[in-house]
């Protein structure tokens, strides 16, 4: 109430605010609102003043990654003592929290109604030509600004991504602008990629329409693992700029 009434004294007044909370319940009266101003801070606010100095300092000097247990064990090992519960106040006070590990992503989301093209794949990750098998997949970077997801087409002959997306969100339009690009960079280089086997996972982005339709005219055969499964699209989430080209075996 005391800092409703010293944001509004300059409008209405210390008196008629007062008589106003009254009348709704929160009494207090202006004699207790003035003693309360020119009342010198107690020992546990000045305390608590020193501290969350100190704690936004090794919040900020973390880059706002550290939560309460850490910036207590740092201020720890700086040899300020206090007690964990505290500094979990004073950041709530303050607006500060960590960086939250919270549930994890899905990217792999079925769709339970739409048509499901068998495996062509059954794990043999290995081709004779360029072209023959493609693996899809995308995935998730953490960033400061939030997530972007990443979506990827490799040619499973030489281990090159042929065809790569990055976006703020996981619909339809990411692995589909992935594989224009793999399709284009083949096209460009002179390259039939009709009849290639397109491998990816369950998801919904790979079981759509648009996707399907996309495939279909560009005279690949589509291929879908089982649900829930890594090993059927293995392959996809090894990363092949660590890899290096590998012609032959996974």
């Amino acid at each position: 109430m005391i800092v409703f009434i010293d944001e509004h004294r300059g409008r209405f007044g210390v008196e008629p605010i007062c008589r106003v909370l009254t009348e709704h319940g929160c009494t207090i009266a202006p004699r207790t609102y003035r003693a309360n101003k020119v009342r010198p801070a107690c020992a546990r606010t000045r305390r608590d003043a020193e501290l969350t100095v100190q704690i936004v300092r090794v919040h900020g000097a973390s880059r706002g990654l550290y939560g309460a247990r850490k910036v207590h064990a740092q201020l720890r090992r700086e040899g300020v003592v206090v007690a964990r519960c505290t500094v979990e106040r004073l950041m709530k006070d303050a607006g500060l929290q960590g960086v939250r590990r919270d549930k994890k992503i899905r990217t792999t989301v079925a769709d339970k109604g739409a048509p499901r093209p068998a495996d062509l794949v059954d794990r043999k990750f290995t081709a004779a030509t360029p072209n023959q098998l493609w693996v899809v997949d995308f995935t998730y970077v953490a960033t400061f600004s939030g997530f972007v997801y990443v979506a990827m087409t490799i040619d499973v002959f030489s281990r090159m991504i042929v065809g790569w997306r990055a976006a703020k969100s996981m619909t339809t339009d990411l692995p589909l602008d992935a594989l224009d690009m793999a399709l284009w960079q083949r096209g460009r280089a002179g390259h039939d990629v009709r009849g290639v086997v397109h491998h990816s996972d369950a998801g919904s982005q790979y079981t759509a329409i648009r996707y399907a339709d996309r495939l279909h005219d560009a005279g690949a055969l589509p291929s879908i693992g089982s649900i829930g499964d890594s090993y059927d699209n293995a392959l996809a989430v090894r990363c092949p700029a660590v890899l290096g080209p590998r012609p032959d075996k996974v």
